[in-house]
């Protein structure tokens, strides 16, 4: 027994030591999705300001593939010191049931740092859609054998709101899934589909200039960017709302006090005016300080985990 309790002290001795020193070389972020979406733009002004606070430059790795499984599993078997990070949003909890035969358990395969930003998602069309509001969408929609709908691939956000829309809505479109975000958005402006559900990060200047037609954001309220745009709930689809969050997390067995300086910049860059514009001017917010946090990431992932869950079965749609 005193040799199990002095084991363990050791070991936290060993972690503070080790974070006392941390970091003294460059942090890698691995970001499960292409360059130049989204959730790489959050990765990159995330890393930016982390680096500031910490010292070491952080470094994006664009590892894409298999829905963001790729890249996860790349963090999941990292050596768990701390300098191998992953950033991802709602796809790491939706891959969960997505891909039945994942090589890591989700909710136990990382040690998490804290969420970053919430994307709003909006509902849209092509331009020369008939229906002009949320209502006559949602009505049109029925009455149509054939109409498809676009996302980003499987796992991507695009995706898993357009499997929710569905599920609220009972309808049931023709999916068609595109390697990214920016095809299925140059299809939606060349009127080659129908409709979409994307995050405000890709649409906003769409549909300011009217390429693309915007029904509702998937917020409580209405966006600074799109104010015109009303909310799902105000126009017709009561208590629809889904935002996309972003967290960082490391492996499983990150040292605790490592993973506590890493949530304590995070909190710090978060706060930042240059941040704050940033994220505003893509139509993310960035999370409060109390969401910042490894219990905050812990809790969303196993909640989001369980919420998307009996979606993602009763629509049939799995990656493998």
């Amino acid at each position: 027994m005193r040799r199990v309790v002095l084991a363990a002290i050791m070991a936290v001795a060993a972690g503070s030591a080790a974070a006392q020193d941390y970091p003294n070389k460059p942090i890698t972020i691995v970001v499960p999705a292409a360059a130049g979406g989204p959730t790489d733009t959050i990765s990159r002004v995330t890393a930016q300001a982390m680096s500031k606070v910490l010292g070491q430059q952080m470094l994006i790795e664009n590892v894409g593939g298999a829905g963001g499984t790729l890249g996860t599993a790349r963090v999941v078997r990292a050596a768990p010191d701390g300098y191998t990070l992953l950033i991802y949003h709602v796809g790491l909890a939706t891959a969960a049931t997505l891909y039945r035969q994942l090589p890591y358990d989700t909710k136990q395969a990382f040690a998490p740092v804290g969420l970053i930003t919430d994307a709003p998602m909006t509902i849209i069309a092509r331009s020369d859609f008939e229906p002009n509001t949320l209502s006559e969408l949602v009505a049109y929609l029925k009455s149509r054998e054939k109409t498809t709908i676009g996302n980003a691939g499987v796992g991507s956000a695009a995706h898993l709101c357009g499997m929710l829309f569905m599920s609220e809505t009972k309808l049931q479109l023709t999916t068609v899934p595109y390697r990214g975000t920016g095809p299925m958005m140059n299809d939606l402006i060349g009127k080659q589909i129908d409709t979409g559900c994307d995050q405000a990060t890709n649409t906003t200047g769409p549909i300011l200039g009217k390429q693309i037609k915007a029904y509702a954001v998937t917020t409580k309220s209405r966006l600074k960017s799109l104010p015109d745009v009303p909310t799902a709930d105000e126009a017709g689809l009561k208590g629809f709302e889904l935002n996309i969050w972003h967290g960082i997390f490391a492996p499983k067995g990150t040292p605790p006090a490592i993973v506590d300086k890493l949530s304590n910049a995070l909190k710090t860059a978060l706060k930042e005016p240059d941040v704050m514009k940033r994220f505003n001017d893509i139509s993310t917010t960035p999370v409060p300080e109390n969401r910042a946090t490894p219990n905050a990431a812990q809790s969303t992932l196993t909640s989001e985990i369980d919420r998307w869950a009996p979606i993602i079965k009763a629509a049939g749609q799995f990656a493998d």
